[in-house]
């Protein structure tokens, strides 16, 4: 738990309990029904988490879209978080992160030809892209496990192995959006971040502890970390490999505005230990302070090698700022993540994906 919620637990725990209960009779009304909630002919595939940030979303929506793109048209929703418009707002190769929020823009410059928009209202999202695009055939609703006036034919929920539902609590206080019991609206629950080395007796008691029911499917997905990229390639000068780093003990800052950065941040502990990070919020808006500051740390180290890292994220942030100086920018790099299924559970994953998307009717093995 952050040093300030500590610090400040008796204040914010009452704050928790308000949270909680408006966030229970909400549920509740949706499950009665009195809260509608609207279907569509299509598929729609969810993923989202209860845990606040730091799931690795952004990845398994990837996973996805790199999964369906080849064979359907298939269209990205997303609220398009922290962005500067309001209304629905379909992106293009122009649009900023102020139009449409950093995670979609990650996501579509990797994926250029995939339909991708943002519109804080789901429903009205959906319906707008039916009507630009009759021959859709599947909406994969990004961040969309709480957004409950749609019904969607597939829920994927994620959940971070560092960290477990049962030891979190409640937003302000904790890190939960909802209760762990609205796990049971997932079809599929998948485990983040797992150690590759997870031992079976790890996953049994995290089984346990899920108490999923038979309808709900779990799987257990690892991050593979590829070789450092080039933030700004017509800037640099060489490309960087772990090897590099690790032969010529480099020195590297790490930059990152993330949730939940230690996994990354102990990935590169393998090979340098010479490692300074500077740490800022999720969703970080980067300032030319935030620039400077970043100089300077570079600019102390003595190292003949080093190098500057941040995330996929970041660095579309980073790309929009025409100030960077030039000398600058030759170093800075980030590292892409792929999502890795455990013990080759990627073909069972990905035939039920594709069955629901292609056949446009339940999994049968997912609604028992």
């Amino acid at each position: 738990m952050p040093l300030s919620r500590k610090k400040f637990g008796i204040i914010l725990l009452p704050f928790s309990l308000i949270y909680g209960l408006i966030v229970g009779i909400r549920n509740l009304l949706f499950n009665l029904q009195i809260l509608k909630q609207s279907r569509f002919d299509l598929p729609v595939i969810s993923v989202g988490n209860i845990t606040a940030g730091g799931t690795g979303k952004t990845p398994h929506v990837e996973y996805l879209v790199k999964l369906l793109c080849r064979q359907f048209r298939i269209a990205v929703l997303s609220r398009g978080y922290k962005r500067k418009t309001r209304n629905f707002l379909q992106a293009d190769a122009s649009s900023g992160i102020s139009d449409i929020g950093d995670e979609p823009k990650q996501i579509k410059q990797k994926f250029p030809d995939v339909i991708l928009a943002v519109c804080r209202k789901r429903v009205e999202g959906i319906k707008k892209l039916l009507s630009l695009y009759p021959d859709l055939r599947a909406v994969i609703l990004d961040d969309g496990f709480q957004h409950r006036f749609v019904k969607p034919g597939l829920s994927i929920l994620l959940i971070d192995y560092n960290r477990p539902l049962k030891s979190d609590h409640l937003l302000p206080y904790g890190n939960l959006r909802e209760c762990e019991s609205g796990i049971r609206r997932a079809h599929i629950v998948i485990v983040t971040k797992t150690p590759q080395s997870i031992k079976p007796i790890e996953k049994r008691i995290i089984i346990k502890d899920l108490k999923l029911f038979p309808y709900q499917f779990l799987y257990f997905t690892s991050f593979a970390y590829l070789e450092p990229v080039a933030v700004f390639k017509k800037a640099s000068k060489q490309k960087i490999s772990y090897d590099y780093i690790k032969t010529n003990h480099a020195e590297v800052i790490l930059v990152t505005g993330i949730a939940n950065p230690l996994p990354l941040l102990d990935f590169l502990k393998k090979y340098t230990e010479r490692t300074e990070h500077i740490r800022f919020p999720d969703h970080h808006d980067f300032s030319m302070n935030d620039i400077r500051k970043i100089s300077q740390s570079f600019d102390r180290l003595n190292s003949k090698h080093k190098i500057i890292i941040t995330t996929e994220k970041n660095a579309v942030r980073l790309k929009e700022m025409k100030e960077i100086d030039k000398r600058l920018k030759q170093f800075f790099y980030y590292i892409p993540v792929e999502v890795k299924f455990n013990d080759n559970d990627a073909r069972q994953f990905n035939r039920d994906i594709l069955d629901y998307v292609g056949k446009n009717k339940e999994v049968n093995r997912l609604y028992k």
